[in-house]
């Protein structure tokens, strides 16, 4: 991975998505990759494919004053 700086933006009701290539690493020790130039982390665990999201998420309405995001940048950290 490199030192550069990803994009995160938070999606209210929806997907963090995350400037890739990106590697997951799930809580049972399992590894999902996407080396996608922007990929969608599913919030809502209502996907089929999770981590990753399917846009499950838009099968329920939206309020209408949450439809802005957020967008944070993180620094990678150094492979050991």
């Amino acid at each position: 991975m490199s030192d550069e700086a990803r994009v995160v933006r938070i999606v209210p009701n929806g997907p963090v998505m995350v400037q890739g290539p990106v590697r997951i690493e799930m809580p049972d020790g399992t590894v999902v990759e996407s080396d996608r130039f922007m990929c969608a982390i599913c919030t809502c665990r209502r996907s089929k494919i999770y981590p990753l999201c399917d846009t499950s998420h838009r099968r329920r309405q939206r309020a209408k004053d949450d439809e802005s995001s957020t967008t944070v940048t993180v620094q990678a950290p150094a492979e050991a």
